[in-house]
């Protein structure tokens, strides 16, 4: 049982580090607001993850794989990230404001654009994968308790990338100045933009 909790906290560390829209959303966040606004991204993303896995351990798998959820799901994603992307680019030219000491924005927010950002069949698709074995046998008691511990193992790895991210964000907000606070968030609206076109590009798939 100690190795399956470790092989989880690793495979969650695994799953975090590749760059995806949370990711960016949680840099941009954190370099223009501070620690609190960019882990709050993190945790609307873990939110969705624990909800995720929650309904497919209760037997909803089939129900969220049907062609028009996951569609309606691509699209609702895409057109959440080109707003999330647009509104970037736009805030790029009011950076000073945080300079000053203006933080309008609350971590609610910030919780509720990572929640949002992670709501993508993408998310469905790779619970899946990994606990498709041990959803199978769910009903059986140790079989119930590996999955439980898999689960913890695997959010406790996407908490630690978090965590570790966003310290290393606080640390690097220190030594930028406003200009390249402003770079950074119009190559993030860029990049969320790009991804919100991937969701595009899904939908049109799957038609």
């Amino acid at each position: 049982m100690e190795l399956l909790w470790l092989s989880s906290i690793i495979l969650g560390l695994s799953v975090a580090i590749p760059v995806g829209p949370i990711t960016v959303e949680m840099i941009r966040q954190g370099l223009k607001r501070g620690f609190l606004h960019g882990w709050s991204v993190g945790l609307g993303g873990m939110t969705v993850d624990v909800l995720l896995m929650a309904l497919l351990y209760f037997g909803a798998s089939a129900f969220m794989m049907t062609p028009v959820i996951q569609q309606a799901m691509w699209i609702v994603g895409a057109a959440f990230l080109f707003y999330v992307g647009i509104v970037s680019i736009k805030e790029a030219s009011a950076i000073h404001a945080v300079e000053e000491g203006a933080v309008p924005k609350t971590w609610l927010s910030s919780y509720a654009n990572g929640f949002m950002v992670a709501v993508s069949p993408g998310n469905i698709v790779f619970w899946l994968s990994v606990f498709g074995t041990l959803l199978a046998d769910k009903l059986g008691g140790p079989e119930k308790n590996r999955f439980l511990v898999m689960a913890a193992g695997v959010i406790c790895g996407i908490l630690i990338h978090d965590i570790v991210l966003m310290l290393l964000v606080t640390y690097m907000r220190k030594l930028m100045n406003g200009r390249w606070m402003k770079r950074i968030s119009v190559c993030a609206g860029l990049a969320l933009i790009y991804f919100g076109g991937m969701f595009v590009w899904r939908f049109v798939q799957s038609l």
